[in-house]
């Protein structure tokens, strides 16, 4: 991994645990806030950067990738009964040596933008959902960074909370319908199950699960994350701020092994 560029992503997310230290707002709206952030398909608009840092990438396991999702959230008014959700994930990606031969990468993957229509709402049940499009777009900047592929597909996300507990899954699957024609097709599928709890004082503890099925090669990658965060605010600023452990229960071929770290760093803007 090219150190000096690891770092260069890195050093935000420290400064910003350094000050989180130091600020403090009213816990209520800090709890309802955290809570909000638990929810998919909440009505607030967040710009989380959710730094992943994965190792033992490659058939020799002597790959490392460390890669930022630039991810907005954007939920607009479709009407008085349903809101449509904006969820972009935007990849900076840094790796090396993902195979033999294959030197150093640095540059933007490709991106993935869903759109989910919601309930203003939970249902009778307390249910809160969403459905809608979900899209890939071929923004990578080298061709060992995306997949060289327009494509699209269904998503959805159903949860429920229940006093500090929310629970639920999230899915999509996309298609490949044009672009390189000597690059692989898309066929793959995505399952999120989640589960979170927060406290009075805006700390939230979860776990996840981010499978990914590749019908068109058999394979799979499937990592357990396990995380903690807190909403503070960073002067006027409202932010969250937490990290975990990640864990590759199984992995896909030449894809990442054994224990990674993610951090997270998330704007508010509460509407």
């Amino acid at each position: 991994m090219n150190i000096s560029r690891l770092q260069y992503l890195a050093v935000p997310f420290a400064i910003s645990l350094s000050l989180a230290s130091q600020s403090a707002t009213a816990q209520q709206s800090q709890e309802e806030l955290a809570l909000q952030l638990s929810n998919p398909v909440s009505s607030l608009i967040s710009v989380p950067f959710q730094l992943n840092l994965d190792h033992d990438i490659g058939p020799d396991d002597a790959g490392d990738r460390a890669a930022l999702n630039i991810q907005p959230v954007v939920p607009f008014d479709w009407n008085a009964e349903y809101n449509l959700i904006s969820r972009t994930i935007l990849p900076v990606v840094d790796q090396q040596d993902i195979f033999p031969g294959a030197g150093d990468q640095f540059g933007i993957g490709d991106v993935v933008q869903s759109f989910f229509l919601s309930p203003k709402a939970p249902t009778s049940g307390g249910w809160i959902w969403g459905a809608g499009p979900v899209f890939l777009i071929p923004t990578a900047t080298d061709n060992l960074l995306g997949a060289d592929k327009w494509g699209a597909g269904p998503t959805g996300v159903a949860l429920r909370q229940q006093g500090p507990w929310t629970y639920g899954g999230l899915a999509n699957h996309i298609w490949s319908f044009a672009g390189d024609d000597d690059r692989p097709d898309v066929n793959a599928t995505f399952v999120q199950p989640f589960v979170t709890y927060t406290t009075p004082d805006a700390w939230t503890f979860g776990a996840n699960v981010e499978a990914t099925f590749d019908w068109e090669n058999n394979d799979e990658s499937i990592p357990l994350n396990v995380f903690a965060s807190k909403v503070t605010t960073l002067g006027s600023q409202l932010v969250q701020i937490g990290g975990g452990l990640r864990y590759w229960i199984a992995d896909a071929d030449n894809g990442p092994e054994g224990i990674g770290f993610r951090i997270n760093f998330v704007l508010l803007f509460p509407r």
